[in-house]
C-alpha cells in the first residue's frame, strides 16, 4: 500500500518547522515567520532601539536581513535545500524604533535549480520600505524526509 502524499502546503510548513528550530539569526533579531506556503513566506521584526544608526533610523542590515531571511523560508519551502545565489536591496522609505515591518515573499519564478523571489517590506501603517529580489539555487538534501 502506498503512503499518501503530503500536500505542498503541509511540506512547506514542516520545511520551516524544520529550518526555525535551528535559525539563531532569526531567532536572535526576534524575526517572527507570520505565514508560509509554497513558494511564499511573511516574516515580520518590532524595531528597537540598538538597531538604529547614527541617523535615528533603522540601519539598513537589519531590513536586509528581514528581508532575506524571508526570502530564505519561501524559496526552501519546497523541501529543496535552496540557498541564495545573488541579492539586491532598494531602501525606499526609513523606518524607526517601535516600528513593525513585515516583509512578505512571493515565488517570481522556478525552473531547475534556479528562481526568483521578490519580497516587500512594508511598515505598520503600510508604507514601503524597502524591495529585494533573490535569487536561489538549490543544491543537494532535503529539509524533510517524505518516504
Amino acid at each position: 500500500m502506498t503512503k499518501p502524499q503530503m500536500s505542498p502546503e503541509v511540506m512547506a510548513q514542516r520545511c520551516a518547522e524544520g529550518m526555525l528550530a535551528t535559525d539563531e539569526a532569526v531567532r536572535s533579531v526576534g524575526m517572527k515567520l507570520e505565514q508560509i506556503a509554497p513558494g511564499a513566506a511573511v516574516m515580520s521584526l518590532e524595531l528597537r532601539p540598538e538597531m538604529m544608526n547614527s541617523h535615528g533610523t533603522c540601519h539598513g542590515g537589519f531590513i536586509f536581513a528581514l528581508a532575506d531571511s524571508t526570502f530564505a523560508y519561501a524559496c526552501n519551502s519546497h523541501n529543496d535545500v535552496a540557498v541564495a545565489q545573488s541579492c539586491t536591496i532598494t531602501y525606499i522609505n526609513p523606518a524607526k524604533a517601535g516600528d513593525r515591518l513585515r516583509a512578505v515573499a512571493r515565488e517570481v519564478s522556478r525552473r531547475g535549480r534556479s528562481g526568483v523571489y521578490d519580497i516587500e517590506v512594508t511598515d505598520q501603517k503600510g508604507q514601503q520600505i524597502a524591495l529585494f529580489r533573490g535569487h536561489s539555487r538549490t543544491v543537494k538534501g532535503k529539509h524533510i524526509a517524505t518516504e
